[in-house]
């Protein structure tokens, strides 16, 4: 029974395969069918697990649970229960959370829009002080790095390579703001700068844009490692 579990899966897990690969041809029923499958049960997946990890795991453990044992000793005039480990600050998310599901109602869905602004401000506000510690500060002590200190590792007792380095990112830095800097009309020497800031602006998208095609060409080989090697054992 197992080995024939085991043999029906790796023949759907190539079926499916097969059909998100058959878009490449055109767009078909079985790519659909294989596209509607693979989204019904990732959503279904996450919302298992953001209910017991977030609403259960968090909510309902850190205040829900609490607060019914708190109502119900009010009405029947029982026991306060402990409130240690709770936290009431908990509702504030659950009633954000209610309000954002008021957009499945069209009279009252503007409510919705609340709890979206407070989202979309929270995270943009969070990310802003991760990216300027992350990138801006991180950006700046690179650039500022001493080239001939061995206190910060570089030096000539640290190779040439260190100290190349330094000067490839203070001038890729300098010359990237340099483009940026738009009151001033980019001629000249000035203009010469911003041209090589260009080049490095370039290099910079471009290695970007090549890590995340690895990424996905990462996706696709471990895909046809499958086929090939689980599936049809062309692969050992």
């Amino acid at each position: 029974m197992e080995a024939a579990f085991e043999h029906f899966r790796l023949w759907l897990a190539a079926f499916l395969t097969l059909g998100i690969f058959s878009f490449l041809y055109k767009d078909n029923p079985w790519y659909k069918l294989s596209e509607a499958i693979f989204v019904g049960i990732s959503a279904g997946y996450w919302f298992v697990v953001l209910f017991w990890d977030n609403f259960f795991g968090k909510f309902w453990v850190g205040a829900g649970d609490y607060t019914m044992q708190w109502l119900a000793s009010v009405f029947t005039g029982g026991e306060s229960p402990s409130a240690e480990g709770v936290d009431l600050m908990l509702w504030i998310g659950a009633i954000l959370g209610f309000l954002m599901l008021l957009r499945l109602i069209p009279k009252i869905g503007w409510l919705s829009r609340w709890p979206l602004a407070f989202i979309v401000g929270a995270t943009a506000g969070l990310w802003l002080i991760n990216y300027i510690a992350s990138n801006v500060m991180v950006q700046v002590q690179a650039t500022m790095v001493p080239l001939f200190s061995t206190v910060f590792g570089a030096g000539f007792d640290a190779g040439s390579g260190v100290i190349i380095g330094g000067l490839v990112i203070f001038l890729g830095t300098f010359s990237g703001l340099v483009y940026f800097f738009f009151s001033k009309a980019h001629t000249g020497a000035f203009g010469t700068t911003a041209r090589v800031g260009v080049f490095f602006l370039m290099i910079t998208f471009g290695a970007s844009f090549g890590y995340t095609v690895m990424s996905r060409m990462s996706l696709l080989i471990g895909r046809i490692d499958y086929l090939l090697g689980d599936w049809l054992g062309m692969i050992k």
